[in-house]
């Protein structure tokens, strides 16, 4: 006689699914390592980050200095322990913003008259529509320094970094809810309860959104790589934080006239930027083969 089947919950079978990725296994391992290094890197190496000594300054990677010294002497594995955490955190809170925003414009269209989604679906393609470069670089332009002034340097930049560029990632998010809501709202257990009497905000927070949620979470983590890359490139045109707050992007900027005579210099962020892009990316597509049951692994 054959055993029983146990019922396996959709979490369980998902993490199951998500295990057999190899790739997304590896870079959670990987990602998660360089999140406990940025946490508690500048206790375990506690150098100054803006400690200037002219003695030292271009010096390659050594035991002192394990990934080499920038052209003020300043130690750049203190810069990139303390500007991964900036980096980091501006692109995951980008990703709740962005999140945040599509979710709310994707939902009301999605369960909301025609009217209103002909209205929210036109102001999602007038954003498509916008140059998202120029726009990020002319914002951080005419607002960076008033918020600087009200809210301090580091403060006030990164709530503009994060408006700025989670401001112009909810567009994708919010066509892929109204989808997945246009999808959901005819199934048979939305109308079940719908007939049972069951209001619009019920249907839509019990029964429609926590269905939907699984390509919102793909998305989102493909949202922190694009808010990482955002970041560093706005840090590189000298429009992000201020020079004594370094991050990824800024370090990579400071580096780019000594590439032929100190290219440890740019490497070292490079690398981190690079390694932190990739694996989020690969844990999207993880993710994405765990939260879909139709993919076969």
């Amino acid at each position: 006689m054959a055993p029983a089947r146990r019922d396996v919950s959709p979490t369980a079978e998902a993490w199951r699914r998500f295990r057999r990725h190899r790739l997304a296994v590896v870079s959670s391992v990987v990602l998660l390592t360089m999140v406990a290094m940025v946490l508690v890197g500048p206790w375990v190496w506690p150098v100054p980050i803006n400690e200037i000594d002219f003695a030292a300054k271009l010096q390659g990677p050594s035991w002192a200095h394990p990934f080499g010294t920038d052209d003020l002497g300043q130690d750049i594995l203190a810069r990139l322990l303390y500007g991964g955490r900036i980096s980091l955190a501006v692109g995951l809170a980008a990703m709740v913003v962005a999140i945040t925003v599509g979710v709310v414009i994707g939902a009301t269209a999605g369960i909301g008259p025609g009217w209103v989604d002909g209205a929210l679906m036109w102001l999602t393609d007038l954003f498509l529509t916008l140059p998202q470069l120029p726009l990020l670089i002319l914002l951080m332009y005419l607002f960076r320094d008033p918020l600087k002034a009200i809210a301090g340097p580091e403060v006030g930049v990164f709530v503009l970094v994060v408006a700025v560029i989670g401001g112009f990632r909810w567009m994708p998010v919010a066509r892929l809810v109204r989808a997945q809501f246009f999808s959901l709202r005819e199934k048979e257990f939305v109308e079940a309860a719908r007939a049972l009497g069951a209001s619009t905000s019920r249907q839509v927070t019990r029964h429609i959104l926590p269905n939907a949620l699984g390509p919102v979470i793909v998305a989102g983590s493909i949202d922190v790589a694009a808010a990482i890359i955002a970041e560093s490139t706005l840090s590189f045109l000298g429009l992000g934080f201020p020079s004594d707050i370094p991050t990824w992007g800024s370090v990579l900027r400071d580096a780019k006239d000594t590439m032929d005579f100190a290219p440890h210099w740019a490497i070292f962020p490079g690398a981190a930027i690079f390694l932190a892009v990739l694996t989020i990316n690969f844990i999207g597509d993880g993710l994405r083969d765990a939260l879909d049951p139709r993919r076969v692994l």
